[in-house]
């Protein structure tokens, strides 16, 4: 089988309703990544000094030795940057989720223990704080387990939350793996937390930001100054508590770093954002584990059998009907490079047209000839499939008066004549009163112009069966 591990398609164009508490509009949740002190430095056996998220333009790694201004910068973080922050958000009683670099946080006591003393959450945001992308898997599958041996150390109770951020592609799946987890945060890919399946184990993902994120006063195209990040963030506020009051409520996730927001020039649009949300009702600030907690409760997963990891035989069994007596087009259908996007009817519509519409000419003439006269013998007989029963039957067309029945038999013995193959037409968009004025309409059509339609109308009618069958 050729599979798409990507999903491009999320919750589709229906997410469910995030049920926020007290009725909220959005849920806007602060993070606050705590790496000072776990950066990239030969003090912590690194190779090289750090070069990244600091207010050195064009920063490069320093090979074995110490960087002494990227250094301070990051000590501002922890010395004066972190305390600025921490008056402004229990000022206003807003609570923040740490992410917190165990080795950094083995570093800080006095900031860790006015991180608990806020009753801030405290999660992990890895051992150290370097990249993870050419780790091999056994060395960050160790590094992740030490990273919750130490912040447990550290702090007093183990993470419930993980984000690494310099992450590989398998960080996800192995803090998943490693369980204990109320969620991963190493996604940028939704407005609301979902499910991921890894083995047996449902793992809970709250996507993070990378744009509404003070790291962008570091990278470019970025902020210049505060009231930059407040227009920002006021934007992006506005537009999902219109979404929240339209009835479709979203999450906001706002990152931040001690030794860039905590700078009084860039703090100033901070300040300006707090005040500015809190002149609105259904606002709800939360930490993040308590948006774990919520969506576990109120949104718990639900498995379910995904077309992209069926057997080949499964997916003939369960799809090989849609298109009339025409197995072979399921079968080259699960031949495609399907993946999480085909869990769904239009996902499996998609893929069966396909291999529909790459047949000869001969093939699907087969398709339309397989597919019964509509109010026909068959359908008198009790010989149509429970599909076409159904279908028939909600139009009416078993119900037909002696003279509809008479004129019916007419019409398809003179479109069959005509054509080389039976009037079809997806029932369920019509009327009996509609299916017969189109019989009367499209009957004169040329045949290759009828043999377009009905190729459309087959489709539609396997479009139709499939959202009976699937999300």
């Amino acid at each position: 089988m050729t599979r798409y591990a990507r999903d491009m398609r999320g919750y589709g164009p229906k997410p469910p309703h995030a049920q926020w508490p007290n009725d909220a509009k959005v849920a806007v949740q602060f993070v606050l990544n705590y790496e000072e002190g776990g950066e990239n430095c030969v003090l912590h056996g690194d190779a090289a000094s750090e070069a990244f998220l600091s207010d050195i333009p064009g920063a490069a790694q320093w090979q074995g030795q110490r960087h002494w201004n990227m250094e301070s910068i990051y000590e501002y973080g922890a010395r004066a940057g972190f305390w600025r922050l921490h008056r402004l958000f229990t000022g206003k009683d807003i609570p923040v989720t740490i992410y917190g670099v165990a080795s950094a946080l083995a570093r800080s006591p006095e900031q860790v223990a006015a991180m608990k003393a806020a009753d801030w959450e405290i999660a992990s945001h890895g051992l150290k704080w370097v990249e993870h992308k050419d780790m091999p898997e056994e060395e960050e599958r160790a590094s992740i387990a030490e990273a919750v041996r130490l912040h447990t150390e550290v702090v007093g109770d183990r993470p419930r939350g993980w984000y690494t951020g310099r992450c590989s592609e398998n960080t996800v799946r192995l803090v998943a793996e490693a369980g204990g987890f109320d969620y991963i945060s190493d996604t940028y890919d939704d407005d609301l937390p979902y499910w991921r399946e890894y083995g047996d184990k449902d793992q809970l993902i709250i996507p993070y930001t990378l744009e509404a994120n003070d790291m962008r006063f570091a990278t470019a195209p970025g902020w210049v100054t505060g009231q930059d990040f407040f227009t920002y963030l006021k934007d992006a506020f506005d537009v999902l508590y219109a979404e929240g009051r339209e009835g479709a409520p979203k999450m906001m996730s706002i990152g931040l770093h001690c030794r860039l927001i905590g700078r009084p020039g860039k703090l100033a649009g901070l300040a300006q954002f707090l005040d500015y949300i809190q002149g609105f009702e259904g606002v709800w600030t939360p930490r993040r584990v308590e948006i774990a907690a919520h969506w576990a409760q109120t949104h718990p997963h639900k498995r379910f059998e995904r077309p992209s990891a069926m057997k080949k035989s499964r997916f003939v069994e369960l799809y090989g009907g849609i298109f009339e007596h025409s197995a072979w087009i399921a079968e080259r259908a699960h031949g495609l490079e399907l993946g999480p996007a085909h869990d769904c009817a239009a996902g499996v519509h998609n893929a069966l047209c396909r291999a529909f519409r790459t047949a000869s000419d001969e093939e699907r003439l087969g398709v339309l000839n397989a597919h019964p006269d509509l109010a026909g013998k068959l359908a008198a007989a009790g010989r149509l499939t429970a599909e076409s029963t159904s279908e028939q039957a909600g139009a009416g067309l078993d119900m037909l008066t002696d003279e509809e029945r008479a004129n019916f038999t007419q019409l398809n013995s003179d479109y069959v004549a005509k054509h080389g193959f039976p009037f079809i037409i997806a029932v369920r968009d019509h009327t009996k009163a509609s299916i017969m004025a189109a019989f009367e309409r499209r009957i004169d059509n040329d045949s290759a112009t009828e043999f377009a339609e009905a190729c459309k109308q087959v489709e539609r009618i396997a479009e139709f069966r499939l959202m009976d069958l699937l999300p």
